[in-house]
């Protein structure tokens, strides 16, 4: 067998395996595999470095599945170059990520090929993918962070870390703002070690591209300062790989590969159709297209003999020795830089140095207080300094969002300063979070930051950055209502709660500044979780904590504050953010009424559901039952804590255009109403 023709075995055998599993499946997306499979084989078997016995290896290329509904695509290969399984721990765990049986059980529970790439789930995935647009605008994070990486640890004589970005797009993508977003600031950083490849296949869910995208795609990313190539033939593995080569050899500005290609390559009857896109062939059409292929009609599942060999002595072999040399230099270089190397490994690891938490700043109590965005920057200047992989930005809000990293050496990255800490994502908070997720997919420990409100624009990635268990962190001020005169386009009500309700994501509102630096204090240390931080415009009192309890209490989620003295509490009021200090006041006027009423701080209803229940019990007893929440935000979920005999005092509308206190008095944010509702409560005047 002549190479040529090993070469269009092992292509045809990935479209098989493709259309094998989603006709089985009776669910997925076949045409796009189909056309697909070419471009995948000259990738994976001509051009990455990438190990399939080690594929967390830190210099490996990475290889982006954009287009995710074309997941076989991946689970093919993974399964052909046998790449082996990894455990949460960065142990191999001796078997393959992917088994011929878990693609004959594509799209089934428990298989590990699933519906679209997952990264928490499969070795071998780098990032998760589906929502269009993601994985193109992850990678571009992918990017920047290999640029950091080379800046900072590379040295004469150890180019440690050198690896390229391929991620696979498809129209779909090119649509979504969050692509252009990601493109635009791509383009402007020069990220040379970023190729996208775009199948342009002209066919969407309902139709031909002509019902909605006719824009010249090339021009488009020529302005945006990319590399632009063609290939007329998705079928060429020697001009793919010529492309491919060119992109590796550019230098200063990303490379856009346009691939022509035929969805359903090879379907008599769907070729070039939107029926070949999101369903199966038909068992009649697969016949007939394995026919096409000149593959036996009615094999399913079939690997011919030689396929996998060739793929070792492929990938394998070169992906076997790339690493080997790298890690033969690592050893080198743990003598000549051992401080650097160190860095290295428990970066790898999300570890942190030790005292990383050194110097973090206590604050004295103050009736004026500091706002929550102005201790969040004085905590992320430390955390900087002691974490040297401890990196963000704003997206064009680092003055008032206060996330600017201001120590000697900080520096703000840019095409000329590489190594720079500071981040500026433009107006572009859609592309910002998925960029942080790439960062961080990449073992930067990153943050991202604009108003509250515009969390709306980041949330898809966010979404995705608990899904795939990332520890990125996103710094979010003007909380609620502190924007005053903005009015309530600027005023969030119901992003708390839209934020609460994503699974996995910490969410954290800070009472006062020392409950700032005990809400870092937790996230820095989590490996698996996101966070979000939402902080205060204005100024918070700073609580004297000889008197209340200790900021700790914030690791907990929830914590008394604030207890009733002579006797058990006949009520108890819970607030978060601005709103504890408010309750705080509430209090004490109850107080000198004679009601014996508690504190609670609830920065965070995660942590605090997470907490035993003897400690949930011992803040929130069951016994008391007349409970008041207080925020300036939706009241959507207080329910399972004030319980039906409670209240909450929350928005039941947007905001207003008005100086703070106007609209404080406006919605019930005084200590007046507190007191008095409270009263109701109990019955009393």
């Amino acid at each position: 067998m002549t190479q040529e023709e090993l070469d269009q075995l092992a292509v045809n055998t990935i479209r098989t395996l493709s259309i094998d599993a989603v006709q089985q499946a009776k669910s997925g997306h076949p045409g796009t595999p189909m056309a697909l499979a070419p471009l995948v084989y000259t990738i994976w078997n001509r051009i990455m470095r990438f190990d399939p016995k080690d594929p967390i290896w830190p210099n490996r290329d990475r290889f982006v599945l954009s287009n995710g509904h074309a997941s076989m695509l991946l689970w093919s290969v993974l399964y052909l170059t046998q790449t082996q399984a990894v455990n949460a721990d960065y142990e191999s765990l001796g078997k393959p990520s992917v088994t011929l049986d878990d693609i004959r059980r594509f799209r089934q529970l428990e298989s590990k090929a699933p519906g679209h790439p997952e990264y928490h789930w499969v070795s071998g995935v780098e990032t998760t993918t589906g929502p269009l647009g993601q994985g193109i605008a992850t990678s571009v994070g992918m990017a920047i962070a290999r640029k950091w990486l080379a800046s900072r640890y590379n040295k004469p004589g150890f180019e440690l870390f050198d690896y390229d970005i391929y991620a696979v797009c498809g129209d779909g993508c090119l649509m979504e703002g969050v692509g252009s977003e990601a493109a635009s600031l791509a383009g402007h950083l020069g990220l040379d070690e970023l190729c996208w490849i775009y199948d342009n296949n002209h066919i969407t869910i309902e139709g031909s591209t002509k019902l909605a995208f006719t824009e010249d795609v090339a021009a488009r990313f020529l302005a945006y300062r990319w590399n632009v190539l063609r290939v007329g033939d998705a079928n060429d593995l020697d001009r793919i790989e010529d492309a491919l080569e060119i992109f590796r050899k550019t230098e200063g500005r990303p490379t856009l590969i346009v691939l022509d290609s035929h969805i359903g390559y090879g379907s008599p009857h769907k070729i070039d159709t939107a029926a070949a896109h999101g369903e199966p062939l038909g068992e009649d059409e697969v016949r007939l297209t394995k026919r096409a292929y000149g593959w036996p009609e009615d094999a399913k599942f079939l690997v011919p003999d030689g396929v996998m060999e060739a793929f070792d002595a492929g990938i394998g072999a070169r992906g076997a020795e790339a690493r080997q040399r790298w890690e033969v230099l690592l050893v080198d270089y743990r003598t000549k830089y051992p401080e650097l190397a160190a860095e290295i490994d428990q970066m790898q690891r999300r570890e942190l140095p030790s005292e990383w938490d050194r110097n973090l700043p206590s604050f004295k109590a103050d009736p004026k207080g500091i706002a929550g965005r102005d201790a969040s920057g004085e905590v992320l200047n430390v955390l900087a300094q002691n974490i040297p992989w401890f990196l963000g930005g704003s997206a064009d809000l680092g003055s008032s969002n206060k996330t600017s990293l201001k120590f000697a050496g900080a520096g703000d990255f840019e095409v000329g300063s590489p190594g720079g800490r500071n981040f500026h994502f433009g107006i572009r908070e859609h592309a910002m979070a998925a960029i942080v997720n790439g960062m961080s997919l990449s073992k930067l420990r990153a943050f991202g930051a604009t108003f509250f409100i515009f969390s709306d624009y980041a949330r898809p990635a966010i979404r995705l950055s608990a899904l795939m268990e990332l520890p990125t962190i996103f710094v979010f001020t003007h909380d609620a209502m502190g924007d005053g005169e903005d009015g309530p386009t600027h005023q969030p009500v119901e992003q708390l709660v839209s934020l609460r309700a994503i699974p996995g994501l910490v969410v954290l509102r800070p009472a006062d500044a020392n409950e700032v630096v005990e809400a870092y204090r937790y996230v820095t240390q989590l490996r698996h979780q996101p966070a979000v931080l939402a902080l205060s415009r204005q100024p918070l009192p700073t609580f004297d904590r000889a008197k209340y309890a200790s900021a700790a209490g914030v690791a907990r989620g929830a914590y008394v504050m604030a207890d009733a003295t002579g006797g058990p509490p006949e009520i108890i009021l819970i607030a978060s953010g601005s709103e504890v200090a408010l309750i705080v006041e509430a209090q004490e006027a109850l107080t000198a009424k004679g009601i014996r009423s508690r504190v609670v701080s609830m920065p965070s209803w995660d942590i605090f559901e997470h907490q035993p229940a003897a400690y949930r019990e011992e803040v929130l007893p069951r016994a008391v039952k007349v409970r008041l929440a207080v925020e300036q935000a939706s009241a959507l979920g207080w329910e399972r804590y004030v319980g039906d005999e409670g209240r909450v005092i929350g928005m039941k509308a947007f905001g207003a255009s008005a100086p703070l206190k106007e609209l404080q008095r406006k919605f019930g944010f005084e200590p007046g109403h507190v007191v008095a509702t409270a009263l109701e409560m109990l019955g009393r005047k």
